[in-house]
């Protein structure tokens, strides 16, 4: 199957539309519990795509701990030095994960320090050129011939500065988030406990 068909396929299995028209000025972004929404910056549009490859190749889901681990697997394949931005919309991720499961997210960063990612300008355009034929042909190269260029132990240190700054990130976006809505539930006449009462989701995985 085409790489253009897989991914087609992968947006109608996880319920995401096609991306056509005017762009959204924000999309709703997990943190913790709740779905925040943030400003749909050009740069997330611009690696959009290959970020939904990096979940073909990967295997991880789109849920709150699939995302968290495909964003610990871009950290640990250098998303952070692309670009910065990407970075942090990866720890804004991962700070859910870390939340979660953090044994899982330090397992796929590890993974990831032994693969090679999408986002550079190089590996965008051999995407978009079609080097590749299928999401199978990329794994190969980017994901199971790598070696890491540093050993792994030697990351420990880079995981957890990571991981500090993202439950920092967290923390900034959580907190006011979390008052709005109990303020907001409040006025609509919830009482607290029914406000602070956290909904069952089925969308961990």
């Amino acid at each position: 199957m085409a790489i253009k068909d897989e991914l087609s396929l992968f947006y109608e299995k996880n319920g995401f539309g096609e991306n056509i028209g005017t762009r959204p000025l924000a999309v709703r972004v997990y943190t913790g519990c709740m779905l925040v929404p943030l400003p749909n910056i050009e740069t997330r549009n611009i690696y959009l795509k290959y970020h939904d490859l990096h979940h073909l190749v990967t295997g991880y889901s789109v849920g709150r701990i699939g995302e968290g681990e495909v964003s610990a697997w871009e950290l640990g394949a250098g998303s952070f030095y692309v670009n910065p931005i990407l970075g942090i919309m990866n720890f804004i991720a991962l700070s859910t994960g870390l939340i979660l499961q953090p044994r899982r997210m330090w397992a796929a960063f590890k993974i990831g320090c032994e693969s090679d990612n999408l986002y550079s300008k190089q590996r965008r355009n051999e995407v978009d050129t079609g080097r590749w034929k299928n999401v199978a042909a990329i794994k190969s190269d980017i994901f199971e011939t790598v070696r890491p260029k540093v050993p792994v132990p030697l990351r420990i240190p880079e995981f957890v500065i990571y991981s500090v700054v993202a439950i920092f990130i967290h923390a900034l976006i959580a907190i006011p988030a979390v008052v709005t809505r109990l303020i907001t539930d409040m006025t609509l006449g919830c009482s607290f406990f029914e406000a602070v009462k956290p909904a069952r989701r089925t969308d961990l995985y």
